[in-house]
């Protein structure tokens, strides 16, 4: 006898890790989870205070009536999404000042203990982009500092410290953002570095962190034409599969960047973003806010399952991956 497939609306909806609105669980999402999503973003707009968060986190985990990624941006600095309540993490910048790895530890070991507490288990961090550009509008003092082994020293020591208390870390933003003169959030970068220069710098810290065993990482919305000429690294099958999965060795959980921000949706559309980063090789794709633009992807992708245009088998090594997470860092 054999197995029914899974439906491909089901495998579709294990593919997206989606934002909502409130404080509360909506009936949007609700209805998302019912249809088969796993994976939720939280932000600032979902926060009041740590007993309403772990009640939320609560709420979504009962929905699913089974593990969950719940997770967030608390990266420090100006993007620590829970204010009140938790400990006020300094910017990265600041933590690579010390150049202390038992400092960046405590500090990974304090924020899981708060996130993991409310019922937070993935933590969008650490970002291991090397600021070598002063200019640089978005990353700037998010990174700890212009040196590659700085920053892998520092960004190891505080991954451990989040994973070792139960909080599954996402090193960011592959396979490097802190060169870039753009925002991703409204334009699309390009990083015309060769090889060499990107192995030398850039893939440093993202080397040494999947060495260090890190669960997740997140691409970058950033053309690298060295790698390939025409799509940013979050679409592109030659960083994504080539690059981070095949040079590196990495097969942990593969986020994109949040698929609504303006390097992907203006120069190639959301929907048709989402599921080029499939083909990539990622595995949860982020749609951080539009309930309408979630649903379409979700469409897209269940078509694309069904006609074959994506490979069941591609799908459902994405989603193992993303269950391994789940298991291993089971939250509330």
């Amino acid at each position: 006898m054999t197995t029914a497939a899974p439906p491909a609306e089901l495998l579709a909806h294990r593919l997206l890790c989606v934002g909502f609105h409130g404080t509360t669980m909506s009936a949007a999402l609700r209805d998302q989870v019912q249809r088969g999503v796993r994976a939720v973003a939280l932000f600032a707009r979902n926060y009041e205070s740590p007993a309403q968060l772990r009640a939320l986190c609560a709420e979504i985990r009962d929905a699913a009536e089974g593990p969950m990624i719940v997770a967030v941006d608390h990266e420090g600095g100006r993007v620590q999404r829970f204010r009140e309540g938790f400990t006020a993490i300094p910017a990265m910048r600041e933590v690579g000042d010390t150049a202390s790895a038992e400092h960046a530890m405590a500090l990974g070991q304090t924020m899981a203990a708060e996130l993991a507490g409310v019922g937070v288990n993935l933590d969008f961090a650490p970002v291991l982009d090397v600021d070598t550009n002063p200019a640089n509008p978005v990353i700037g003092p998010r990174s700890l500092g212009a040196d590659p082994a700085l920053v892998a020293r520092l960004g190891c020591a505080l991954l451990e410290g989040l994973q070792s208390g139960g909080v599954a870390a996402c090193a960011k933003h592959f396979p490097g953002h802190g060169d870039t003169d753009l925002d991703t959030h409204f334009d699309l970068p390009r990083l015309p570095h060769p090889m060499d220069r990107l192995r030398a710098c850039e893939l440093v810290p993202f080397r040494a962190a999947i060495a260090a065993g890190v669960a997740s990482i997140m691409t970058a919305h950033v053309v690298f034409p060295a790698l390939d000429p025409d799509r940013p690294a979050t679409m592109s099958p030659a960083v994504v599969d080539g690059l981070l999965r095949r040079e590196l060795g990495f097969d942990g959980l593969v986020f994109t960047d949040d698929l609504e921000m303006k390097a992907v949706a203006d120069h190639f559309g959301s929907v048709e973003a989402a599921l080029a980063a499939v083909r990539a090789g990622c595995d949860l794709l982020c749609v951080c806010s539009d309930a309408d633009l979630q649903a379409r992807i979700a469409e897209s992708l269940a078509r694309a399952i069904a006609d074959g245009a994506l490979a069941r088998q591609q799908v459902a090594r994405a989603i193992g991956r993303a269950d391994r997470v789940r298991a291993r860092f089971s939250g509330g």
